[in-house]
């Protein structure tokens, strides 16, 4: 599994995720890619939570990883 790691960050601190990038994935096409199934689950469904992201993620390989928030860095 990769160790290739991708924030999804949030205005909402508890809204942050970490998520696991496949390794069938390039640095330079993975944040076009999850902006893209971003969006399909928005189109898709206006109400839409966060277990409907993760579930498209998930579809595509994505696996979400459990943090810690730590201490901002202002």
């Amino acid at each position: 599994m990769s160790d290739n790691l991708m924030i999804l960050p949030a205005k909402d601190n508890t809204a942050i995720r970490l998520v696991r990038i496949p390794d069938d994935y390039e640095a330079h096409e993975v944040f076009r890619h999850v902006v893209g199934l971003i969006a399909a689950v928005e189109e898709e469904n206006p109400a839409y939570t966060w277990a409907d992201i993760e579930t498209m993620l998930e579809e595509h390989g994505f696996e979400t990883v459990n943090f810690i928030l730590g201490p901002a860095l202002d």
